[in-house]
């Protein structure tokens, strides 16, 4: 395992090798270790490769130094690596092309919830913003959901802090490595989330919080969520950026009104405007809009009258005479490749077929 992490690392640090040409190579030669091993006319075969790539493939010392020191860190931190094709990888940032090549997570919160919420904002707050932010959480107790955000002053720390307060599980994305937490202020809050929820981030240690870096972290926000509230928002804005990504990964986005004056409700009257973003006044919005309030039973009745594709009959074979199914015995039974399972699953989620639970566990509604 040591080893496979090992070139799986080593593969986000190779220059000229992105998020998405990362996932072709890694397709075309069927791992990641199987990148290094390519001799270099095999690899000039592989469309998109570039001469820098070529250049340090040749010569990798360096990159498995590096990589060599991460899992290091990685042991002596308590750090879970999740390599996008592992099954604990935030199976709906696997709809999303440009999703990360890893993500680095410190907690216990199920990254693939049945219901994942994104609650951002701005860093400057007002008291209408809190109020808003606060009735949001505190009404989402009963709704069995995840709260995402980005641990940054304002909104996000508000959603963070009321989410522990009130035992629904939370998870903050860093723009930076594990080494610090920004802001630092934030410190004794993040240290609270990891007992129901955590911390995620794409960076390894060492990389700060740059401003470069928050618009990427921004994007895993977008793409593990089902739906982003923006809470509040001037017209310019890491959470307009947010909201955009969201509306381009197919994510549906609510946006809380303000007054036409209030600088820091001018980015949300704009998303509402522009029919970018649902009219967000309570959570009611959202139970009607994801379509929560639908009965268990309605949910059972599409599960008896939808067809099924030959590779989710597969799954939903596996289940049998029993409710619950490991996902280890999914991965024997359906003998499918670990993303393509991922999906199939995360669609039957989507249409109340199956419940994703803790433990790597999959129930059948």
């Amino acid at each position: 395992m040591e080893k496979q992490l090992l070139y799986q690392i080593a593969v986000t640090l190779i220059p000229g090798i992105g998020d998405i040409s990362g996932k072709h190579f890694i397709a075309y030669c069927g791992s990641a270790e199987a990148i290094f091993k390519e001799t270099r006319k095999s690899l000039e075969k592989i469309s998109g490769m570039r001469e820098v790539t070529l250049d340090a493939l040749s010569n990798p010392k360096d990159i498995l130094k590096r990589a060599e020191q991460e899992v290091e860190f990685i042991e002596e931190n308590g750090i879970k690596p999740l390599f996008f094709q592992d099954a604990d990888y935030p199976r709906r940032l696997l709809q999303c092309d440009d999703s990360p090549l890893m993500l680095y997570y410190k907690g216990n919160a199920n990254l693939n919830a049945s219901r994942v919420v994104a609650i951002v904002g701005t860093r400057n707050i007002t008291d209408y913003g809190k109020a808003n932010c606060t009735q949001l959480v505190n009404d989402l107790v009963d709704e069995q959901v995840l709260v995402v955000s980005g641990l940054a002053y304002g909104v996000d720390t508000v959603a963070h802090r009321t989410s522990v307060k009130v035992g629904i599980p939370t998870v903050g994305v860093l723009g930076n490595g594990f080494q610090q937490i920004y802001p630092a202020a934030n410190k004794k809050l993040a240290a609270e989330m990891l007992a129901n929820g955590g911390l995620l981030t794409e960076c390894m240690s060492g990389i700060l919080p740059d401003r470069g870096n928050f618009p990427r972290r921004n994007r895993i926000i977008a793409g593990m969520a089902d739906a982003v509230i923006v809470v509040e928002s001037a017209l310019k804005g890491g959470s307009l950026i947010t909201a955009d990504l969201a509306n381009s990964y197919s994510r549906d986005v609510f946006a809380y009104p303000g007054r036409v004056m209030d600088l820091f409700s001018q980015g949300c009257n704009y998303l509402i405007r522009t029919n970018r973003a649902h009219l967000m006044e309570s959570v009611a919005n959202l139970r009607y809009v994801m379509r929560w309030e639908r009965l268990q039973a309605e949910e059972h009745q599409t599960s008896i009258f939808r067809e099924f594709s030959d590779e989710e009959k597969l799954i939903m074979d596996c289940f049998g005479n029993q409710k619950v199914v490991s996902l280890d015995d999914l991965i024997v039974k359906t003998e499918l490749a670990t993303t393509k399972l991922a999906s199939l699953l995360l669609n039957l989620e989507f249409d109340g077929i199956i419940m994703a639970l803790p433990g790597k566990r999959y129930q059948r509604c």
